[in-house]
């Protein structure tokens, strides 16, 4: 099996990306599908949050893959910022759109969620609510301040520089339940005593959650290869120009 430097160059992961993305959207919509399916219409209401709680299959998956693409982008950006490798910038680009939107995601059932759960849209001295929505912020900062700059090295630095301090938010979001008071209730699926969720539940939404990953890296994928068209498309108007 090839090292995944192997893909670092841009030929052969345009090669790759072409022969996996149509698969990852494919499993993803039957894996999501699934998710949803059950949620909507086989698992039974909840013991004591009733039919409120099937939003879960799309917030919970929608809460790990935002911090999962962050977690991806700063990673990315770690490895632009120690070798140059261009393709982990690009990497690192096309994981915020995907990320800001799964955190939008996130923050928006959350909201639903909570009104019937807890009586309240929304608590600002809960901290995970707050940590969550700074996440978002992150994404949009990082977003706007590589379009500001007029140069891609700039703009990669730049990123790069905003995604790794960002970073720290990733784990305060992860332990803001257990080191601060809050509304969310402890872990229920990642936990040292095993998952304390019922296999009627746990199922259907880890499903869903692998089903949002494969989204995420499909939709990733997608975006890497059009940035990368995008300047090879640059380079032969530019060359073309000088000629």
């Amino acid at each position: 099996m090839p090292r995944l430097s192997y893909f670092a160059n841009p030929h052969r992961f345009m090669a790759f990306s072409k022969a996996v993305t149509p698969w990852l959207y494919a499993g993803a919509a039957v894996l999501v599908g699934y998710s949803i399916w059950q949620a909507l219409f086989i698992v039974s209401p909840e013991r004591y949050q009733g039919d409120s709680a099937r939003i879960m299959f799309i917030h919970v998956p929608a809460a790990w893959l935002a911090m999962a693409a962050y977690a991806g982008m700063a990673v990315s950006s770690f490895v632009w910022f120690i070798w140059r490798h261009e393709l982990a910038d690009t990497a690192a680009k096309a994981l915020a759109p995907a990320g800001a939107a799964y955190t939008a995601l996130c923050l928006a059932t959350g909201a639903i969620w909570g009104k019937p759960t807890w009586g309240t849209w929304w608590q600002w001295d809960d901290a995970r609510m707050v940590s969550v929505l700074v996440l978002f912020f992150l994404y949009l900062g990082y977003m706007a301040l590589r379009a500001a700059m007029d140069t891609r090295q700039k703009a990669a630095r730049a990123g790069a520089i905003i995604a790794m301090v960002g970073a720290l938010n990733v784990p305060i979001i992860k332990f803001s339940v257990d080191i601060w008071a809050s509304l969310h209730q402890g872990p229920s699926v990642i936990r040292a005593g095993g998952p304390a969720m019922p296999a009627e539940y746990l199922v259907p939404l880890l499903l869903g959650a692998v089903g949002h990953g494969l989204l995420l890296a499909a939709l990733s994928f997608t975006a890497m290869r059009t940035d990368i068209m995008a300047r090879r498309a640059n380079a032969l108007l530019l060359k073309r120009t000088v000629e």
